[in-house]
């Protein structure tokens, strides 16, 4: 059974996220104390680590950059504090995303499946009736074929395998063009309309990708 240690202080939100991963059929265990992550990640090799920013004892960042040093172990990162998002938009600790709070138990499930599918090296995404294979660049939507271009299934597969983390056109354009063209950023509004088109023609009553005025764009 997958293992995912929860670092959480709040013994609530820690609980609840327990419970959600335990439908999810996933192993838990909570820590609350930042000075026995280290020691417990070196002896117990769990899957994944949900680490809390704010924890006693010994912080988040602290704990991150260490794990890091000897484990690439799959790291989640949770924040309440905003002046902290702009370094873990670049997950420049070297976690594998983040969350904000509060946030939804349902989409951190989400958020842990999508890392752990990464990590793993898995080719195929499902979420809500969309069916993305990344060997084939194939993209299915309720048994339907999309038909979208390589960018567009480029841009859809890396929005769904990342659930409702957000995105600005410059980090969506530096994965959707490794080569690193030049092009503007107004592009990727294109290429979204283009997407929703597509998806709409299929389910007029289905929104996938969403919008946040100023900043980017999400998979919902």
């Amino acid at each position: 059974m997958t293992m995912i240690l929860i670092v959480e202080d709040e013994q609530k939100l820690a609980e609840l996220l327990k419970d959600y991963l335990a439908q999810s059929s996933f192993d838990t265990t909570i820590l609350d104390n930042g000075n026995d992550v280290i020691p417990y990640v070196r002896e117990n090799k769990p899957d994944l680590v949900i680490l809390d920013l704010m924890l006693p004892g010994r912080d988040g960042m602290e704990i991150c950059k260490e794990i890091r040093t000897f484990s690439n172990l799959p790291i989640i990162m949770v924040t309440a504090r905003v002046e902290e998002i702009d370094r873990l938009l670049g997950l420049e600790l070297g976690a594998d995303d983040y969350v904000c709070k509060p946030f939804s138990p349902r989409e951190l499930v989400a958020r842990v499946k999508a890392v752990l599918r990464r990590a793993g090296g898995e080719t195929t995404i499902k979420a809500k009736g969309l069916v993305l294979d990344e060997a084939r660049y194939q993209a299915s939507l309720h048994g339907v074929d999309l038909e979208l271009t390589a960018v567009e299934f480029k841009l859809l597969s890396f929005l769904a395998a990342n659930p409702g983390r957000i995105y600005s056109r410059d980090q969506l354009m530096e994965r959707i063009y490794s080569d690193h063209r030049i092009v503007s950023d107004r592009t990727i509004d294109s290429h979204i309309k283009k997407l929703r088109k597509k998806i709409a023609e299929q389910s007029p009553d289905e929104e996938l990708i969403g919008s946040v005025y100023g900043v980017g764009y999400k998979f919902i």
